[in-house]
């Protein structure tokens, strides 16, 4: 249903035109989901799919369809029926043979990348970069412009190749004339949905856990050795080696949690290829150490727009976060996996390389300190920015010869992700130093060698998550916290909570349990639970810009300043009960009200 042997008896709207949507992989489908709301609200149309099985990433496109919900024919079938249009965003699979006008777009900033000749029998692409032909390598064709990608039997595979600027065109006449007559410019409708979200950077970036403050840097990677997080095994001409390896320590080691925040794009071939449980395996320690990351299909846009710097490769996403200004650091960028034409390339020779035998952090210092954007991404990723939907729209329905719906043409909004809490459970290093009274400047680190200068002074503490997966470092924190409901029943309440803390943990000074953005319980050894609440300050909108669990470790570097004497202890408690904290962290300041849990009973 509603294909098939008796489909006409059972199906409810009989006289529907049929567009068949082809899925190569989960790559591919990105961006067909990004065009099938255009045919909603239109009751002519019924939308069906298949997939091509010609992808070596084949994993999690049927659990894609099946969340789009609308019939999926095997390609046997699909091959055997009539339709009105097929849309593809791949060269994959024996797409000559299906019925219906075919349009074919492109699942990434235009056609940049070199891919190895299609298999001859099932126009399957292979993996690498590079023919071996008599003794000499020779460049492997340009996927999506080569005759070899674009014609079968010598006449073009699409009725219409949709590009996003008119220097494709330019490149297509040159690579295959044949097929220029076929070439349609009408955008990109990835990245007017990105454009079009713009004014919601601010929610996408508390969706994603960043407070006010806290720098976003995202590290994103296609997929192959030579990407930002291969291993290097095909290295030639800019991969490098294992980067990411690397970069994962440094991460930890040399930024703060309270200052950074670090996520992971990671292309869907990566995910599928080696499994989501395998990703996730492979980056535990850095999730626990507060690395985001993000949904390959869902998310990775609003992550885009989120983020305040990029590391990246020779990727898509990393020429879609130059187009809209963001600083980008190159830790990846093999040109020869590249079309040397492809403004691309320009970009890969021009943008800032990273060096992954320097410090990580000067270099992203000095990569936001002198950013200009380039020129390039910006003015060839679309030349017709906004106008995607209008395009698209006007191409399908022309191709059926039906007339567009009388509705304006529009493409779905970004969804607001949901909120990623990101507990950071490895045990943390903390540098505190007491700048005054009741004034104390916190960073935290999540890396074994918390990275210093001349100017850092201070005392060290540890501060560890009761989650954490090094629960031997738990008898020796100094700080214990946790995160959670204040009516959680499993932890009976914040002050039971503490309590039983302290008892378990006799080395630990002070407990904290972080009920909300804004605030936490905690408990000295010794003495009654007390709340601390983030103070708003006149005229700013960000209270709560600290962790609240960093409250905990500025009360206790306040307390800890003049030694364990309980005397001292308790007198320099009730001062901080009257006077409140204030608590530097980088650059951001906030106060930091200190109470009873209970207040007193005043006629008591």
């Amino acid at each position: 249903m509603p294909v098939g042997d008796d489909a006409a008896r059972w199906t409810t709207r009989k006289k529907c035109l049929r567009v068949l949507v082809v899925v190569h992989n989960v790559t591919s489908a990105t961006r067909l989901l990004d065009v099938l709301p255009l045919f909603d609200d239109d009751l002519r149309v019924q939308l069906l799919a298949t997939c091509t099985g010609s992808s070596a990433f084949a994993a999690g496109t049927a659990e894609l369809l099946a969340d789009v919900g609308v019939p999926v024919l095997p390609w046997e079938q699909a091959v055997e029926t009539d339709v009105d249009l097929v849309i593809s965003a791949s060269f994959g699979g024996q797409l000559d043979v299906l019925s219906g006008k075919l349009i074919i777009l492109s699942h990434g900033v235009g056609y940049t990348k070199r891919l190895a000749t299609p298999d001859t029998g099932h126009r399957t692409p292979d993996t690498g970069h590079r023919v071996e032909g008599g003794g000499d390598a020779v460049p492997a064709p340009v996927f999506g412009l080569a005759p070899e990608w674009l014609l079968s039997r010598g006449r073009p595979v699409a009725d219409a190749l949709v590009l996003s600027h008119p220097e494709q065109h330019d490149r297509l006449r040159l690579a295959c004339p044949t097929a220029a007559p076929t070439a349609v410019l009408a955008g990109d409708p990835c990245f007017d949905r990105v454009l079009a979200a713009r004014p919601r950077r601010e929610r996408f970036r508390r969706a994603l856990g960043v407070r006010p403050g806290q720098r976003l840097v995202l590290l994103n990677s296609t997929w192959n050795s030579d990407s930002l997080f291969g291993d290097g095994a095909e290295d030639g001409g800019g991969g490098g080696g294992d980067v990411v390896a690397a970069l994962l320590d440094r991460i930890a080691d040399e930024f703060p949690v309270d200052e950074f925040r670090f996520a992971a794009v990671l292309h869907p071939n990566i995910w599928h290829g080696h499994g989501p449980g395998q990703i996730r395996a492979w980056l535990d320690r850095a999730r626990r150490a507060g690395l985001t990351p993000v949904d390959p299909l869902t998310g990775w846009r609003q992550a885009l727009l989120a983020a305040d710097a990029v590391i990246g490769d020779h990727g898509s996403v990393t020429y879609y976060a130059a187009a809209l200004g963001t600083p980008v650091l190159l830790a990846s960028a093999p040109l020869d996996a590249l079309d040397p034409d492809a403004p691309i390339s320009s970009f890969m020779r021009e943008a800032p390389k990273l060096d992954p035998g320097a410090p990580l952090a000067p270099q992203l210092a000095e990569l936001v300190r002198r950013h200009r954007p380039l020129p390039g991404p910006a003015e060839f990723t679309t030349s017709v920015p906004g106008e995607s939907a209008v395009r698209l729209r006007r191409l399908f329905y022309s191709m059926m010869r039906e007339p567009e719906p009388d509705r304006p043409a529009s493409l779905t909004p970004l969804p607001l992700p949901d909120h990623e809490t990101a507990p950071v459970t490895v045990p943390l290093l903390v540098r505190a130093r007491v700048l005054g009274p009741g004034e104390v400047a916190i960073s935290r680190w999540a890396g074994s060698r918390p990275a210093t200068g001349p100017e850092d002074g201070g005392e060290l503490h540890v501060a560890v998550h009761e989650d954490t997966r090094d629960v031997d470092r738990l008898d020796l924190a100094d700080v214990v916290f946790r995160d959670g409901a204040p009516d959680d029943p499993r932890f009976g309440s914040p002050p039971v909570w503490t309590s039983e803390v302290l008892h378990r943990h006799r080395d630990c000074a002070l407990a904290a349990y972080v009920t909300g953005p804004t605030g936490c319980v905690v408990r000295v050894r010794g003495e009654e639970p007390l709340r601390l609440t983030a103070v708003p300050v006149a005229g700013a909108e960000d209270v709560g810009a600290a962790d609240p669990a960093v409250y905990a470790s500025a009360l206790y570097a306040w307390l800890a300043a003049n030694g364990p004497d309980a005397v001292t202890t308790r007198a320099r408690l009730a001062r901080a009960v009257t006077d409140g904290l204030v608590l530097r962290t980088g650059d951001r300041v906030q106060r930091v009200r200190v109470a009873p849990l209970v207040p007193p009973d005043p006629g008591g």
